[in-house]
């Protein structure tokens, strides 16, 4: 029995942290927008495909097996 062994390893919480910063980034391109109610090109397009791009990130570091 392994005691103190955490689940993920170093490498996964970096991925995870990246992924966050990447999400963050994504709501934050979103709400630059000049348009009104955000239906211009980073309400609609760019800002949601960032944070496509973090949750990717997010699914990598979770399913990533940690190195021994």
């Amino acid at each position: 029995m392994e005691n103190n062994k955490l689940p993920f390893g170093s490498e996964n919480y970096k991925y995870m942290l990246i992924g966050l910063v990447i999400l963050g980034l994504g709501f934050i391109i979103m709400t630059l927008d000049s348009e009104p109610h955000g239906f211009g090109f980073l309400g609609i397009t760019l800002g949601p495909l960032v944070v496509l791009l973090g949750f990717a990130v997010q699914f990598f570091a979770i399913l990533q097996k940690p190195k021994s």
